[in-house]
């Protein structure tokens, strides 16, 4: 796609949408879960951050915040400086200028649309049976025509670990594990989301420590 680093146009547009591939046989069970911050993380980026877990591998690990946003920019803007129309989702208030997502630090100019499964393309990731990632610019053409998945969610970058490197982490008390749901995912109350996925485990974040673990 076209170099979105041009004068006057916005460094933090997505310049390559082509996500990380798992590997066909990983069965990791961190997979598909979410990590979720604990105090240990205070002060850090991802302090209070929710990630779904894409990929885990003896060779790492990528994940998507899905709770945190790009500030002071639009998916409009995004759709401008792509040369895509926005006409239609201006005219469905359910899809009106989706979120714009901090996926995490790592390639801050890749964007991924996490997204149920009703869309498919043929380089679409199926993370699970209903979760699906596609890092094209297809899918945000979709979108923007009002042809794009029921659920989706946009994130520029993204989380990424080396080898034994989150199995360190999570030992060490700096996540929390947390079973995926469309809800926590998909959900657009971004402030919400750390209290919530706390309490799918029965967590009381008043309660939590520095010492807090659960992995």
């Amino acid at each position: 796609m076209k170099d979105m680093t041009q004068k006057n146009q916005d460094p933090r547009a997505p310049q390559n949408l082509e996500p990380p591939r798992p590997a066909k046989e990983e069965q990791s069970p961190l997979r598909n879960m979410l990590l979720v911050a604990t105090p240990l993380l205070r002060g850090d980026v991802f302090s209070k951050s929710v990630i779904y877990v894409c990929t885990h591998s003896a060779s790492g690990a990528m994940g998507i915040v899905i709770n945190q946003r790009v500030p002071e920019l639009e998916f409009s803007d995004l759709l401008d400086q792509l040369n895509l129309p926005h006409d239609r989702i201006e005219l469905d208030p359910a899809r009106r200028n989706p979120i714009v997502h901090f996926g995490g630090p790592v390639e801050q100019g890749r964007g991924f649309v996490l997204h149920s499964t009703d869309f498919m393309r043929d380089d679409t990731i199926r993370l699970n049976r209903g979760m699906g990632i596609t890092g094209t610019v297809d899918i945000l053409r979709a979108i923007s025509e009002g042809e794009g998945p029921e659920k989706s969610l946009f994130a520029l970058g993204y989380a990424g670990w080396g080898p034994g490197q989150l199995d360190a982490e999570i030992a060490a008390n700096n996540w929390l594990t947390v079973p995926a749901d469309d809800d926590l995912v998909f959900h657009d109350a971004l402030a919400d989301k750390w209290r919530h996925a706390l309490a799918k485990i029965g967590v009381d974040p008043m309660a939590l420590s520095f010492e807090a673990g659960h992995a």
